[in-house]
């Protein structure tokens, strides 16, 4: 892969930033894309572009805003977050993934790339069916099928958890940077957020459990 070229879904999140950077590893090439779905907080859409100038990163930005006209959820909406029982979060936006990694596809063949990279996990998330393994590998297939390529989705997140996130971030050589730079509140708080969102609440669970872990030498 070190020769080849990748696109990284990238929101200047957490998962994503941490997998910008194993993208930067991993690859000769990366450049990142960025989606506006009217999402709740602009500062999301500012710090993607902070982060992807300052690691020098060419940075697409792709409007997307048919889809906050067809899904509504907290993330497009000035709603309360919340889940109830048997239900997904308020936080889901259907389709989301389905439309980033397709888009993101076709911006792949524009430029060359073989490879995207996202950051969805199974292990830590909120039931979003869009996170799953099997989800991924089945529009995989599609986005082969649809433009006769031959891409490689990439899920470097889906079998670890927050505090593994954290760890992996750490031998990257980007713990402080994804500390301080990243913005996952869904307040739209950078770093450590406002500490009350489910977002900030499992950012920062995953980080005391990683820390605890490293005091005491444990970092297997």
């Amino acid at each position: 892969m070190k020769n080849d070229k990748a696109v990284v879904v990238f929101s200047g999140g957490q998962d994503s930033t941490t997998c910008l950077f194993w993208a930067k590893k991993n690859f000769k090439e990366v450049e990142a894309v960025t989606f506006n779905y009217g999402q709740r907080h602009v500062a999301e859409l500012d710090c993607a572009r902070e982060i992807a100038e300052e690691l020098n990163i060419p940075h697409h930005v792709l409007d997307m805003s048919l889809l906050n006209q067809l899904a509504p959820s907290a993330l497009t909406r000035d709603e309360d977050i919340v889940q109830k029982d048997g239900e997904l979060p308020s936080t889901f936006v259907p389709g989301r993934n389905l439309m980033f990694l397709s888009f993101a596809g076709v911006l792949a063949k524009q430029i060359g790339a073989k490879h995207i990279v996202t950051g969805v996990c199974e292990t830590d998330f909120s039931g979003y069916p869009d996170c799953r393994d099997v989800f991924v590998k089945s529009l995989n297939v599609t986005l082969n099928l649809s433009m006769d390529d031959e891409f490689v989705i990439h899920t470097p997140l889906m079998w670890i958890d927050k505090a593994e996130t954290w760890e992996l971030a750490d031998q990257l050589g980007a713990f402080e940077y994804v500390q301080e730079k990243t913005l996952t509140c869904y307040n739209g708080i950078k770093g450590a957020g406002c500490g009350e969102c489910p977002a900030c609440e499992l950012r920062q669970r995953g980080l005391d459990q990683y820390l605890e872990r490293r005091v005491g030498g444990d970092t297997e």
